[in-house]
């Protein structure tokens, strides 16, 4: 008979007294689990959550918010037209904006992706033309996606271009426009396209908009530049850009802009 030599660890397994046996297994549930939960198991302490002070006026900016404008200056903003000029749009009263029509429109100095963004508007005092021709304007995310700003108060028009819509795109989910004598306001929250490292759409940009409180937009997904004329898309992959209001030939008031980079 061939007897086969130990391998050196069951030699060592018999020096140390540890005796090997087969593997048992039971289909009866233990009394108590081998670890019960707990409630810190499930807490996360670290890291900490940064502090932000809200504002004390419901609308106004937080700490952590870039003021585009505040009824002071146009400094935030240039002409569309020439970015090397300063914005001719005109200041009333050192509280709100007014477009200068025919002058064009004007855009943020700094560049944004995914946001948070405050503005308030209203339209021209006096009521003019009806449809699209009232108080027409739009803010515009990344200097392409449109949210359009215009006089939807006892105004018919396309639904997917009056106030709060993305403009030619996802008509608001309700009209919740005040009169052309008051103040409206739009918070925006919007998250930018995704594409992937060839230039081809990974994933589309994505609106959430409350009107004057009232939530218009709910996660809308825009299919792509919001074009006056055509079919909506995405000709070409691009970073973070510039936001841009919009003359449409209407002297739309605007103040209290803000916006914080998500």
């Amino acid at each position: 008979m061939i007897k086969l030599k130990p391998s050196l660890f069951h030699v060592f397994l018999i020096c140390f007294g540890v005796q090997l046996q087969a593997q048992t297994y039971s289909s009866t549930p233990p009394e108590e689990s081998p670890m019960p939960m707990k409630p810190e198991m499930t807490e996360i302490w670290e890291p900490e959550v940064p502090v932000v002070t809200p504002a004390k006026t419901l609308g106004d900016a937080p700490s952590d918010a870039i003021i585009l404008f505040n009824g002071e200056n146009l400094d935030q903003w240039v002409s569309s037209t020439d970015v090397t000029k300063g914005a001719p749009w005109k200041i009333v009263n050192n509280d709100h904006m007014e477009v200068v029509p025919g002058s064009g429109g004007i855009q943020t100095q700094m560049k944004f992706g995914d946001c948070q963004l405050h503005i308030e508007f209203s339209a021209p005092d006096k009521v003019e033309s009806e449809s699209q021709g009232r108080g027409n304007s739009g803010v515009f995310l990344q200097n392409r996606y449109e949210l359009q700003i215009l006089d939807s108060y006892n105004n018919r028009t396309y639904r997917n271009g009056q106030a709060a819509s993305i403009y030619k795109d996802h008509a608001p989910l309700v009209n919740a426009m005040r009169s052309p004598l008051e103040w409206n306001s739009y918070d925006i929250i919007y998250k930018a396209p995704r594409f992937k490292e060839d230039g081809s759409l990974d994933a589309k940009a994505t609106i959430t908009v409350l009107h004057n409180g009232v939530l218009v937009q709910n996660h809308s997904m825009i299919n792509g530049n919001t074009y006056y004329i055509g079919l909506h898309d995405y000709p070409e992959a691009h970073g973070e850009d510039v936001i841009s209001l919009q003359d449409h030939g209407n002297k739309t008031q605007f103040r209290n802009i803000w916006i914080r980079r998500l």
